[in-house]
C-alpha cells in the first residue's frame, strides 16, 4: 500500500480545518461537513480547541485517494502553538498552503512557506474563501508572487468572486494562454523543457513536467476555493493526487522513522512516521535521541500493540509499513523527536525560534506542588519546549511559552487530565546574553594556580553572529584529552553559559578549547569542569555581556479615525515604526516592539477601533536593552 502524508498549514482563521473537513466529506469519510464555530469537526478534539474554534494539537486523519491513502494532518495555525506545526513538517511529503481570499499573506502565511521551502516540501496552494465578500484574485496573486514566490501557477480563475455564487473555473493545457504561461514558468526551471517548447512543442507533456517540477519544489500550483460551499475541493484533491510524491521505502529495511508526537491513553503512545521497514508487536526498537549537551543517546524498547490509520481518525491493528503513520505502544522511555532505527533521522536544530516568554505556574491548592510537577513535566514529554524549570526569583516552577493561549492550554490540560488548578503568574519575556568582545583565558596545572585542579584548560570566547546560539570547538587535536575529559569540557561550557552576569542564558558566541593538559588518572572530570567553569566567569567578566530582549515584527490596519489613538499605544509599547499611510478609509503602520508588549497591544486594540482592527505580529530578533539591564535571579558568577 502506499501512502501520502500531507500536513494542511495556514495562518488562523484561514480555513485549513474547514478544508479538512471538506476533503474527509469529499471523500466519503464523513457523512456532514463539521464546523469549527459549533466545535463538531473531526480533527479538533480537545474540549479547549472546540470551545476557542481554533486547533492546538496536530490530528492524523486518513482517506483515500485512488491508490494511495493519504493521512492528512491538520496543524495548528495560532503561533503559540509553532512547535506543533514543526514537529509535523519534519514528517511531510507535501503540503497545502492555505490563504484567505480576503485577508491574504499574513505573518505566519509567510513563515510557513518559508519553512516548506527551506525542508524542500513540495507545497500546493489553495484560496480559501472566494465566496466572502472582499474576497480578492489578481492582486491577491500579485501579492502572493511578491510576498512568497514568483514561481506560482494559477491552476483556474473565479466567476463571481466575492459573492455567495463564487465558482472557480479551471484552466486547461489545451487553451492557448494557460500553455503558454506554464511553459514560460516550467523552462525557466528546465533546458530539456525549454529545448522541447522550443523544437518541438507538439511533443510536451506539460501535466508531466508540472508534477516533477512540483515534486522538486520548483513550482506551486494555486487553486481557489471555498472550504465552506465546496467549491474548488474536488480540483485541489485532483491536485495532490497529480502532484505531489508519494515515497516508497524499503520494507525489506531496518524500521526507520521519526516521533512527532507523543500521547498518553493510560499509557504511552507515539506517533511514528515511518520512511523505511516495517514495525509489528514484540519488535525490540532502538531510539535514538540527542541529549542536554547534544550527545547522541539511545536506548531500546520492545512494541507491545501497533495500529495504523485507515479511514477517518480511526484506526486498525497490524504491522506499520514504509510511508505510514503508526500509533505505537510499549516504548515507554520514548519521546517527541527520537528517531527510531538510526540517528541520522534526528533533527540538526530547530525550524522556528524557542519560546520567548515565561510563567510561573503554582497549584491553587498549596497541597498539589508535587502533584503539579509531575504533571508538567508529562506535558513536557508532549511538547519539550514547555521546559518546566526551577525559576531563581520566586523559587517556584516557570514554563516557557509562545503566548498568552497557551496559559489557557497549560491550564486545561492540567485539569482535564490531572485534575490540579492552577494559577499564573504575569507572562515575562526571557532575555538573552551576549559577550562584547572577545575574552582569552587559561589554567595551568601548578601551584602557582589559583585552583588545586591538575587540569590545563585554555579557552577563548568571541561574539558570533545574531541567531547563531553557541557555537562551541577544538583548536586542539582530538587526541589531547581523553574521550571524558574532552566531553567534560564541552559539557561544563553549556552548562555554564545558561546564566550570565545578569542571569541570562549567553548566547551567539563562539567558544574554542585552545589547551589541553593533564596527569594521566590523577586529572579526573570534575578537574575539567571545575577549571572551565573558572575560566568562563573570568572571560565572562572580561568580555562583559550586554542583555538582549525579544522584539517581534508587526503589521497593523486600523479604520480612518483612530490613528491617533492607535499610534499613542504603539508607542506605549516601546513600538520602532518602520512603516505609515493611510487612505480615506484605513490606515497601516508597521514596525517591530517588543515581545513582552505584544499582549497588551492586542488587547486594547479592539476597544480602539471598535473591534476592527487587523493586528499580525511575528517573532524577529533579539535586540539590546535600553537603559538598565533587567537581572534574573542573583545571576553573576558561580
Amino acid at each position: 500500500m502506499s501512502y501520502l502524508n500531507l500536513g494542511i498549514l495556514a495562518h488562523v482563521d484561514a480555513g485549513k480545518t474547514s478544508l479538512t473537513e471538506r476533503l474527509l466529506f469529499d471523500a466519503g469519510i464523513i457523512d456532514r461537513v463539521g464546523s469549527v464555530d459549533s466545535g463538531s469537526t473531526q480533527t479538533d478534539s480537545m474540549e479547549l480547541e472546540r470551545r476557542r474554534g481554533i486547533t492546538i494539537q496536530s490530528a492524523v486523519v486518513a482517506f483515500r485517494l485512488g491508490a494511495t491513502t493519504v493521512n492528512l494532518i491538520d496543524t495548528p495555525g495560532h503561533t503559540d502553538f509553532i512547535a506543533e506545526v514543526e514537529r509535523a513538517l519534519r514528517v511531510l511529503d507535501g503540503a497545502v498552503l492555505v490563504v484567505s481570499a480576503v485577508e491574504g499573506v499574513q505573518a505566519q502565511t509567510r513563515v510557513l512557506f518559508r519553512t516548506l521551502e527551506r525542508l524542500g516540501v513540495p507545497t500546493l496552494l489553495f484560496v480559501n474563501k472566494i465566496d466572502r465578500r472582499g474576497a480578492r484574485e489578481a492582486d491577491l496573486l500579485d501579492d502572493l508572487a511578491a510576498m512568497l514566490s514568483p514561481r506560482l501557477l494559477p491552476m483556474g480563475t473565479v466567476e463571481a468572486i466575492g459573492t455567495p455564487g463564487a465558482a472557480p473555473v479551471p484552466f486547461d493545457f489545451g487553451e492557448r494562454a494557460f500553455a503558454d504561461r506554464a511553459a514560460d514558468l516550467l523552462s525557466a526551471s528546465s533546458d530539456a523543457f525549454l529545448e522541447a517548447y522550443l523544437d518541438r512543442p507538439g511533443s510536451l507533456d506539460y501535466g508531466a513536467e508540472l508534477a516533477a517540477q512540483v515534486r522538486s519544489g520548483r513550482v506551486h500550483p494555486v487553486y481557489f476555493g471555498s472550504a465552506v460551499t465546496g467549491a474548488g475541493a474536488a480540483a485541489l484533491a485532483e491536485g495532490v493526487r497529480r502532484f505531489l510524491p508519494v515515497p516508497h521505502g524499503d520494507p525489506d529495511a531496518e524500521a526507520r522513522g521519526s516521533v512527532f508526537k507523543v500521547e498518553h491513553r493510560g499509557q504511552k503512545v507515539a506517533y511514528v512516521r515511518l520512511r523505511a521497514g516495517r514495525i509489528a508487536p514484540r519488535d525490540v526498537l532502538t531510539a535514538y535521541r540527542r541529549g542536554e549537551f547534544g550527545a547522541v543517546e539511545s536506548h531500546e524498547g520492545k512494541v507491545t500493540a501497533v495500529e495504523v490509520f485507515d479511514h477517518g481518525t480511526g484506526t486498525v491493528p497490524g504491522d506499520a509499513g514504509p510511508g505510514s503513520i503508526a500509533k505505537v505502544k510499549g516504548l515507554t522511555d520514548i519521546r517527541i523527536g527520537d528517531a527510531i532505527g538510526s540517528p541520522e533521522g534526528l533533527a540538526s536544530g530547530g525550524l522556528f525560534t524557542p519560546p520567548t516568554l515565561e510563567t510561573v505556574v503554582r497549584p491553587a491548592d498549596p497541597e498539589d506542588r508535587i502533584r503539579l510537577n509531575r504533571a508538567l513535566l508529562s506535558l513536557a514529554e508532549r511538547d519539550p519546549l514547555v521546559d518546566p524549570h526551577l525559576d531563581e526569583l520566586s523559587e517556584e516552577t516557570a514554563v516557557r511559552l509562545y503566548g498568552e493561549v497557551q496559559k489557557e492550554v497549560v491550564a486545561s490540560l492540567l485539569d482535564q487530565e490531572f485534575g490540579i488548578g492552577v494559577e499564573f503568574e504575569e507572562t515575562r519575556a526571557i532575555h538573552v546574553e551576549r559577550p562584547v568582545t572577545t575574552a582569552e583565558a587559561l589554567h595551568e596545572m601548578g601551584p602557582w594556580q589559583q585552583t588545586p585542579n591538575l587540569a590545563t584548560v585554555g579557552l577563548r570566547m568571541e561574539p558570533g553572529e545574531p541567531g547563531s546560539g553557541v557555537d562551541y570547538g577544538l583548536e586542539v587535536e582530538r587526541g589531547s584529552l581523553t574521550r571524558a575529559l574532552r566531553n567534560a569540557v564541552e559539557e561544563a561550557v553549556f552548562e555554564y553559559l545558561r546564566r550570565g552576569p545578569y542571569g541570562w542564558a549567553v548566547t551567539d558566541c563562539r567558544v574554542r578549547l585552545t589547551a589541553t593538559g593533564y596527569i594521566g588518572r590523577a586529572s579526573t572530570a570534575g578537574h575539567f569542569r571545575d577549571t572551565t567553569r573558572f575560566l568562563l566567569g573570568e572571560m565572562l567578566a572580561e568580555a562583559g555581556t550586554v542583555v538582549c530582549e525579544p522584539v517581534n515584527r508587526f503589521d497593523v490596519e486600523f479604520p480612518a479615525g483612530t490613528g491617533n489613538a492607535v499610534l499613542k499605544t504603539l508607542g506605549e509599547a516601546r513600538s520602532d515604526i518602520k512603516g505609515q499611510f493611510s487612505t480615506e478609509t484605513t490606515g497601516y503602520v508597521s514596525g517591530f516592539m517588543p515581545t513582552e508588549a505584544v499582549h497588551g497591544v492586542e488587547r486594547r486594540l479592539p476597544g480602539l477601533t471598535e473591534g476592527l482592527a487587523l493586528f499580525t505580529t511575528e517573532f524577529a530578533e533579539y535586540r539590546p536593552v535600553f537603559g538598565p539591564p533587567p537581572h534574573r535571579g542573583a545571576g553573576g558568577a558561580r
